[in-house]
């Protein structure tokens, strides 16, 4: 392994180097930026589609890009494969002292636990006055909105801010979800009556407001509010991609359609994978 290793650090330098691609050469840790996210992405994507193969080849692209920064930092003298390689084993040794020191943990909610009590000491160690920062820390701004609002609902909930995990709980949440419906729909109403820049920004925060309770809702029932959107969202596409092949197959399109035709393709899509429910527009 270790050889296959020293091979593709070789391959990046060569390609970084000179006579090497005119592409690679000209990257930045900015212009690289996008890259990286569209490849962790796409990681994503093989791993629910349960495809190992492609998922071997997408790892090694998220892979490429961890040493296509290394390589990028090695020649500015900021730091090398190397850097990355120790400071991750450092950091790996340092946050799991259950298993490589003397302590001990009852299970994984403890050692979640744990794991934020040693970054908030490290924290406090790095800042030279003991101040370890706030609990929301680490959590990108760059994350889309909806797993940023996820993370820092957590994040909080580490530190005791969060609803009772129990039935009066539970009630609290779906009440919350309630009044925040009835603001957006007292901003909307405010809006149709008189549309001006500061209504439709009200109507747009109370929008926000709502969507972080609906994630504050898939939290206390355990789900993860970006897969649930994600496995809703291909959902759709697979149910409307089979009512575009349907409409075809009748030797017309969508757009000649009337909503209750396409509502009727919709539910026809929808037995085809054995779902139920209502129409289209209801129950996407």
């Amino acid at each position: 392994m270790s050889e296959r290793f020293d091979q593709i650090i070789k391959i990046m330098a060569r390609l970084r180097g000179e006579g090497g691609c005119p592409w690679d050469r000209k990257q930045t840790h900015e212009s690289l930026k996008p890259y990286l996210i569209e490849e962790a992405y796409e990681v994503l994507e093989t791993i629910e589609a349960q495809d190992d193969p492609k998922l071997k080849e997408e790892l090694g692209d998220v892979l490429l890009q961890v040493l296509f920064h290394s390589e990028i930092g090695q020649e500015r003298g900021t730091f090398t494969i190397e850097d990355v390689l120790e400071t991750l084993a450092d950091k790996l040794i340092r946050r799991h002292p259950h298993v490589f020191g003397e302590t001990t943990v009852s299970d994984a909610n403890d050692v979640v636990h744990r794991w934020e009590e040693i970054k908030r000491q490290e924290k406090a160690d790095r800042s030279g006055n003991g101040d370890a920062g706030s609990a929301l820390d680490g959590v990108p701004k760059a994350l889309p909105a909806l797993l940023r609002a996820y993370q820092l609902q957590v994040r909080a909930a580490r530190v005791g801010f969060d609803w009772p995990r129990d039935e009066a709980g539970y009630a609290q949440v779906i009440a919350k979800v309630h009044e925040e419906l009835h603001e957006v729909e007292e901003a909307r109403a405010d809006t149709a009556h008189q549309e001006t820049a500061a209504t439709r920004q009200h109507l747009q925060e109370e929008v926000g407001d709502l969507l972080f309770t609906l994630v504050n809702l898939a939290r206390v029932v355990t789900v993860n509010p970006e897969e649930a959107l994600r496995g809703s969202a291909n959902r759709f596409a697979e149910r409307f991609t089979h009512m575009e092949q349907s409409a075809k197959a009748r030797g017309r399109t969508l757009a000649d359609m009337t909503l209750t035709e396409m509502d009727g393709l919709w539910d026809q899509a929808k037995a085809a994978e054995g779902a139920t429910g209502d129409g289209i527009v209801v129950q996407p």
